[in-house]
């Protein structure tokens, strides 16, 4: 068995929507109310949550984004690269690995309502990394970019948004 393979059975990974597998293994018990929260979120919300997140090359996480910030942490494999464009239309990337020399981080957080899309490093294999959102996740938060309109609104950004999302 390789490694990809023992980590989604170990780990009890499944497929992601936006691409790659996980599996959440934090939830808080206690919530947030929406009247606490804001007129954002459409409900309360757990304090945070946590998941594992496996890439594969020649796979990524699509572009979406999501209300809250959400913290990046490595674990193991390839270096990953984060895609992000704000709301102003400026792109930046961040590496997340242990090659601090190469500015990896080991640890990043992706601030709340950046577009953001994820892949394996160039010349990887895999990337093991967790991710923990607080407030927690709830997929009322998540909105998947649609590849047309996001390219209208940013047409600058035309190549990477075409290889990074998927309709």
């Amino acid at each position: 068995m390789n490694r990809i393979q023992e980590l989604v059975e170990q780990l009890e990974l499944t497929e992601h929507p936006e691409g790659g597998f996980y599996k959440e293994t934090y939830r808080s018990a206690g919530s947030i109310p929406q009247d606490v929260l804001g007129d954002i979120f459409t409900g309360e919300r757990n304090y945070s949550t946590g998941i594992y997140f496996l890439l594969t090359t020649g796979n990524f996480s699509a572009f979406h984004r999501i209300r809250q910030d959400e913290m990046w942490h490595f674990y193991e494999g390839d270096p990953l690269i984060i895609h992000m464009i704000d709301q102003a239309g400026k792109y930046s990337t961040q590496e997340i690995g242990l090659n601090l020399h190469r500015n990896q981080l080991p640890q990043f957080v992706v601030p709340k309502n950046i577009w953001f899309a994820s892949e394996v490093l160039e010349n990887g294999t895999y990337s093991l990394v967790g991710c923990t959102v607080s407030p927690g996740f709830d997929f009322e938060d998540f909105e998947l970019a649609k590849r047309d309109q996001f390219i209208n609104n940013f047409p600058q950004h035309e190549e990477i948004i075409q290889r990074l999302t998927r309709a």
